[in-house]
């Protein structure tokens, strides 16, 4: 029989409309949830009763939607007015921001309470959700795995039923790679399409929050609240949106799908070429073309994406310099030394490793010779997107070249951790729309997700083929245990 929480957010937003459950009930559901079991996962840094109180409380004034009533979870990283934004940093662990993201003025417009602020990678940076300060976030399928990240905490929560649906923020697959490891879906929008205002930074040329729940479906819904022009953000872009879920119809006749080779090479798991090229065969049996491609760029990918991230979080996070707000070092003697020892101390060793690489690529003398040069490569993967989806509707592929690995692994092996973003990070140089889908498990009984990859602003087109592969398997009910 399944419980409140087996239901996806839309099922639940129809039963709360029908009077069959109330919005309350469903949230102490959530509540409950994490108290039984978060002390395993470590999905949450913590949970806002408050606020959530509050907002149902106020849900007579919400606007009518499909998904009004319907508790959604909130990465740490996403500001909200009131209650502690951490980034998952001892940076931030006691900042209590006056404000709410954009994102979060519009879920609270729809009649999402909020459930809670979910863990992550510290200040987004680690694909595992090993490096917050709160510690690690475990993979519910196998708590001696990582969850992925840096959204780890957003799609852990969900597949372990503590959350309905939640947001989290990509810079580099961070919401598609844990959505693959934890059996869940994932969205990763076009860029500009969702408002980064109130979202902490990153990498500000490459951050995008998205939707993780339990299907395409919900992450449509969810996409209908979240997306839109936001004048406050610079990047937003004025563009008209659909609705995203009544633009669903499951008919994939006619659509080309693109299969780059370089995508399932040497290098990855025999058990996720297989799911992957057998979700490829299912669009076929639909009535979709499948056609080989070439991604020339693959092997300039990393270095590419790594140069120009660490230069703008370089950038971006020397604010936080024990002055303004956040850590503040005790017993210093000078200026100088309170820089110093605030930073030291109040970052962890991958943000301060990833702050010394973005500082040596910005200086001078390797300024030509790194970023200037990464710039080059990541405008000629756009332009090599653009020729390939002249031919093709979307791309597959792996979103890991592997399943989850074991907690430990990747930290002591930094380079086998930025690799298993390969498939990810260049859908965040060129802008553009991914998708991670469950499409099967490998033989250790770990989920395995395919990745669709869109065209720039081909964000609905990605959902219904996303969609119409849902509807015609069950790979996402069963991995979930909901078939």
């Amino acid at each position: 029989m399944m419980g409140l929480l087996d239901h996806t957010a839309l099922e639940l937003g129809a039963m709360i409309a029908r009077g069959e459950t109330t919005s309350a009930e469903v949230t102490d559901a959530v509540f409950a949830a994490i108290a039984a079991k978060d002390k395993d996962i470590n999905a949450y840094i913590g949970v806002s009763k408050e606020l959530a109180a509050v907002q149902l409380a106020a849900l007579d004034k919400a606007a009518d939607g499909p998904l009004k009533g319907v508790p959604i979870s909130i990465k740490d990283n996403i500001c909200t007015n009131g209650v502690k934004t951490t980034c998952a940093s001892a940076m931030l662990a006691d900042f209590v921001p006056p404000y709410d993201a954009a994102v979060i003025e519009k879920i609270k417009a729809a009649g999402l309470p909020v459930a809670g602020k979910l863990n992550m990678d510290e200040f987004a940076m680690g694909s595992t959700s090993e490096t917050s300060h709160f510690g690690a976030v475990k993979n519910p399928h196998d708590l001696t795995r990582v969850p992925g990240g840096s959204s780890g905490g957003a799609a852990a929560a969900v597949a372990a039923g503590e959350a309905v649906c939640a947001l989290g923020s990509d810079t580099g697959g961070s919401i598609r790679q844990p959505a693959s490891y934890c059996g869940v879906t994932g969205f990763k929008p076009t860029y500009g399409y969702v408002s980064r205002y109130g979202l902490v930074a990153y990498a500000s040329s490459l951050d995008q929050i998205g939707p993780v729940a339990k299907d395409v479906a919900d992450c449509a819904a969810i996409m209908d609240v979240i997306a839109g022009h936001d004048g406050r953000d610079s990047t937003s872009l004025r563009v008209k949106h659909p609705s995203y879920l009544a633009s669903l119809t499951g008919d994939v006749k006619g659509r080309t799908i693109g299969v780059p080779e370089e995508c399932f090479g040497d290098g990855v798991d025999e058990d996720v070429k297989r799911a992957v090229l057998d979700c490829a065969k299912t669009y076929e049996s639909l009535g979709a073309k499948l056609l080989p491609v070439k991604l020339d760029f693959m092997q300039s990918v990393i270095p590419t994406y790594y140069i120009i991230a660490t230069a703008e979080a370089s950038s971006n996070l020397s604010r936080y310099d024990g002055v303004k707000y956040g850590f503040r070092a005790d017993k210093v003697n000078s200026i100088d030394d309170l820089y110093a020892e605030s930073r030291s101390q109040g970052f962890g060793d991958e943000v301060k490793t990833r702050i010394l690489l973005g500082a040596f690529v910005l200086s001078s003398g390797y300024y030509d010779a790194y970023y200037k040069k990464a710039k080059n490569v990541q405008r000629r993967i756009i332009a090599e997107f653009g020729e390939v989806f002249k031919r093709c509707d979307a791309l597959i592929c792996p979103v890991a070249p592997s399943t989850a690995p074991k907690l430990g692994e990747s930290l002591c092996d930094s380079m086998s951790m930025y690799l298993s973003d390969i498939f990810t990070v260049p859908v965040n140089l060129a802008g553009l729309p991914g998708l991670s889908i469950p499409c099967g498990t490998a033989k250790n009984g770990m989920p395995i997700g395919a990745q669709l990859i869109g065209a720039r602003g081909a964000d609905a087109t990605l959902l219904d083929l996303g969609f119409a592969y849902q509807r015609a398997t069950d790979h996402h009910r069963v991995i979930a245990g909901r078939a």
